[in-house]
Order: structure tokens, then sequence, then C-alpha cells
């Protein structure tokens, strides 16, 4: 993952930490309305709090487990996390650029596309104007790279 990926999975941590006190807040005040067995609020309260310790718990976990890549150290020999690639889609002759990041930094719309994605798992490990086939779930793309950048 990049650094900017563990900084607002870090970012993340931190708000979900800050709303621990707030939902405790909304379970005392549902407390004291009287019958807990009937009382919806509260479990409402308690539902998001168990709700947010296991985001709180995903994120922690997440964090510890990180593995920053060093973008200095890459090589554009062949296709790897957090290269840029430039590819065109064989079947329609469309071009498309986007750079291979973790699952957790995916966003297809910002280019930014999850290494566990079959395309991918099809491009990394090639090299520049190497033609890759991926198995999608509508049948099998080919890509020439065009371009591997960082």
């Amino acid at each position: 993952m990049s650094q900017e990926g563990l900084d607002k999975l870090k970012k993340e941590l931190s708000d979900a930490l800050a709303q621990r006190p707030v939902i405790a807040a909304a379970i005392a005040e549902a407390r004291e309305k009287g019958d807990l067995s009937e009382n919806a609020e509260y479990e409402s309260a308690r539902e998001a709090q168990g709700l947010l310790e296991l985001k709180i718990a995903n994120l922690q976990n997440m964090v510890a487990n990180a593995k920053v890549v060093d973008s200095s150290q890459l090589s554009t020999d062949k296709v790897q996390m957090l290269t840029r690639v430039k590819v065109r889609n064989e079947s329609v002759g469309r071009e498309m650029e986007f750079t291979i990041v973790g699952e957790s930094e995916a966003d297809f719309a910002h280019g930014r596309l999850a290494a566990t994605t079959p395309i991918a798992k099809a491009l990394l490990g090639h090299g520049k104007g190497e033609t890759v086939e991926a198995q999608v779930p509508s049948g099998v793309m080919k890509f020439t790279i065009l371009d591997i950048s960082l």
C-alpha cells in the first residue's frame, strides 16, 4: 500500500475512535429512560456501538498489517503494485490508464485498480508491449500494455 493509503486508514481509525464517547453518551442517555427491554433507542445505540467496534477492530488490523511500498524502489520494467499502467482493451480498441493498488485504496472511478481484480492479476509481472488475457465474469478480455510509469 502507498503511504497515502496508510495515512488515510489511520485518519479513518482516528475518526472512528473519536466516535466511541459519542455512542457511549447515547447509550447512557437511553439507559436513563427506563425499562431497557422495550427501549428501542437503547437497542439502536448498542447496535451502533457494536458496528463501530467491529469497524475499529478491522481498521486496527489493516493498519497493523499494512506494508508501505516505497515508490522510489519501484521499476517500470514490469507491472507491479503502485505502478501506473496504460493499456488498450483489444476487444473494443479503447485505451485505459490506472494505478495498481491494494484493495483498501481501490477506486476505479479515480483510476485506482485493486491488485486482486482479474484485470490487475493478469497485468502484474508483464512488461510494455505484452498482450495479456484477463478472465472476467463476462468472458476473456485482451489487453496490450502500452506504457508503465510511476
